[in-house]
């Protein structure tokens, strides 16, 4: 369209700036106010409405009268001129329904991501990382650092490399996880909320979340506590297992030791998987060199259990997982079949019920209790009962499964 020069004149600026801005929210304007006007802003207002008189410098102008002026004078009404004179007239109310409509989907996303429904504990890190604003502005950004975070956690733990090899690995940036950045920091908070710890305060604090993940620890001083592991095979790991567990005795392995017998293989159906030292004591103490293939997590399993975990199981074996039926132990157990694709083990919600009811009171209380993946209805069964049952309190019952004859449960 053709706009007359005299529509662009410098004194009409203000009249089309406001309705420009008001066009511009999206909403149905129906008046429109222009303030502070000179003597020739009132002048050239006055003359394109045909007004016997000067307005006020702030005036209140319905749009349906400057339709009607301007449709008389170009043929189009009041928006389609304003954006002739000044531009494109956007819908901030409609991009800010589509930006919460996006916002709304990335949450919806995060929340949904294979590797937070596998550990319900880290619905509390989605939670905490809306509540603080941890991540960028834009949604395509948020989404984009949220991505590497998840793929950080998915690929923990680590078996003790140096975090700049880590984030080579990963994200094929050797800075990517540096301390003190925002990557690093979501990452250590999702850690501490599996752990049902508060975010780390300082540089030592997250060197020890660092290292409990796997990240720059001891491979020497990370191990695992084990009994009637007998792998095949001729490394010094695989014969010094044998020895042990054909002397009836458990074994202490190192991170150092797994790492370089990477190829451990049994040839078993079943290794058994315990939270509490302990139930391995007293497995050791009742079969002797007839015990079965067991592995202990020691509480919040360390990088060298789940490498061995992930080992045995590679080889055919069935993992089968039980700990502590407490807020803790829920999450160490969602952590352990997340890492190793172990199965529960008298874990649902009617073993938790009949283990409460057959082992003596008091019970000491869960703590907080997230959701169990494997059993919609245990976390619910603690809350109500408030109770927690120790592993120990049902190690007459774990034995027995371990019994070669026994039935499986």
């Amino acid at each position: 369209m053709s706009v007359p020069d005299r529509l662009r004149d410098n004194d009409l600026k203000p009249l089309w700036s406001e309705l420009h801005r008001r066009f511009s929210t999206g909403v149905q304007v129906s008046r429109v106010t222009v303030k502070d006007l000179d003597d020739a802003q009132r002048a050239a207002l006055a003359d394109l409405l045909g007004m016997d008189r000067y307005p006020p410098s702030t005036v209140s102008l319905a749009v349906a009268r400057l339709d009607a002026v301007l449709l008389e004078l170009t043929g189009s009404d009041a928006r389609t001129v304003t954006e002739e004179i000044r531009g494109t007239i956007g819908d901030r109310a409609g991009d800010r329904r589509e930006r919460e409509r996006e916002r709304a989907a990335l949450w919806e996303w995060f929340e949904r991501h294979p590797v937070v429904t596998a550990e319900p504990a880290l619905l509390g890190w989605v939670a905490d990382v809306r509540r603080q604003g941890l991540v960028a502005a834009s949604v395509p950004s948020t989404r984009a650092l949220l991505e590497q975070a998840l793929k950080v956690l998915a690929a923990l733990p680590a078996d003790g490399v140096p975090l700049a090899s880590f984030a080579t690995g990963v994200l094929g940036d050797s800075h990517a996880l540096d301390d003190g950045g925002r990557l690093s920091g979501l990452v250590l908070r999702a850690q501490a909320f599996l752990q049902g710890a508060e975010p780390p305060g300082d540089a030592q604090e997250r060197r020890a979340l660092w290292e409990l993940a796997g990240v720059e620890c001891d491979a020497l001083s990370t191990s695992v506590l084990v009994a009637g592991l007998r792998p095949a095979g001729a490394s010094v790991l695989a014969q010094a297992l044998r020895m042990w567990a054909g002397a009836g005795q458990a074994a202490v392995v190192t991170l150092q030791q797994l790492l370089d017998s990477p190829d451990l293989r049994l040839d078993v159906p079943e290794v058994w998987v315990t939270e509490n030292p302990t139930v391995l004591a007293l497995a050791v103490r009742r079969f002797g060199d007839r015990c079965p293939p067991l592995v202990c997590s020691s509480g919040w399993p360390n990088s060298a259990v789940i490498r061995l975990l992930r080992t045995l199981g590679g080889s055919g074996a069935t993992l089968r997982y039980h700990g502590d039926f407490d807020g803790e132990g829920l999450r160490i157990a969602a952590y352990v079949m997340a890492k190793t694709g172990a199965r529960p083990w008298r874990m649902s919600s009617g073993d938790y019920l009949a283990a409460l009811d057959a082992a003596p009171g008091p019970h000491p209380p869960p703590g907080r209790v997230t959701e169990a993946p494997w059993d919609d209805g245990l976390a619910q069964a603690l809350g109500v009962r408030d109770a927690a049952v120790l592993e120990e309190a049902v190690a007459v019952s774990l034995l027995a499964d371990m019994e070669p004859t026994s039935p499986r449960g």
